[in-house]
């Protein structure tokens, strides 16, 4: 868990986690709640750590991590949409925060959304701050190229069509016209 999201690395050592959540302003319920849901979310139960993530939320609406974490135990207890506000939503409060735009872009990806993908990826390189960000940033951006490069291709419908396309169209228009009109008559 530490490795996937460093940014949040030293809250994982529940000793600390209580200090550094203090010193980031929350209110010792917050810290609690969070500290349960951390340990909740590395032992796998992620539905119960939702709740625990949920109650930090509502202490303290404006830490980031509790919402990247809420929307990470959303999308792994497949509330889609949840986890897409949570994670829009850390990103908003802490439009620094890596962890926020990598987590809202590998979301994207996976979901088959590339273009929101790409722009949370370009929202978290800017907000890159070790070489490992770095290497978990590239490996993301690797994996949804070689996804997109073996996977069958989505059409895109704000391109304008090609000569080529209208004319195909039209022509099969006329031809559907005409048929329609003899079987009539």
């Amino acid at each position: 868990m530490a490795a996937a999201f460093p940014v949040y690395g030293e809250l994982l050592e529940r000793s600390t986690a209580l200090q550094v959540l203090a010193e980031r302003g929350l209110c010792q319920e917050a810290a609690h709640s969070f500290t349960e849901g951390m340990q909740l979310f590395q032992l796998g139960d992620a539905k119960a750590a939702l709740a625990e993530f949920s109650k930090v939320t509502e202490l303290a609406p404006s830490f980031g991590g509790g919402h990247v974490f809420l929307g990470l135990a959303n999308a792994l207890t497949y509330n889609i949409y949840p986890a897409i506000d949570n994670l829009e939503r850390a990103a908003e409060i802490e439009p620094d925060s890596f962890a926020a735009h990598y987590t809202l872009a590998q979301l994207n990806f996976k979901l088959r959304i590339p273009q929101k993908g790409y722009e949370a990826a370009e929202h978290a390189l800017h907000c890159i701050q070790n070489i490992e960000q770095r290497k978990m940033l590239t490996q993301l951006l690797r994996e949804e190229r070689a996804r997109e490069h073996s996977g069958i291709a989505r059409p895109w419908f704000n391109k304008p069509f090609s000569k080529t396309t209208v004319w195909l169209a039209g022509s099969g228009f006329a031809a559907m016209l005409i048929a329609l009109i003899i079987h009539v008559h």
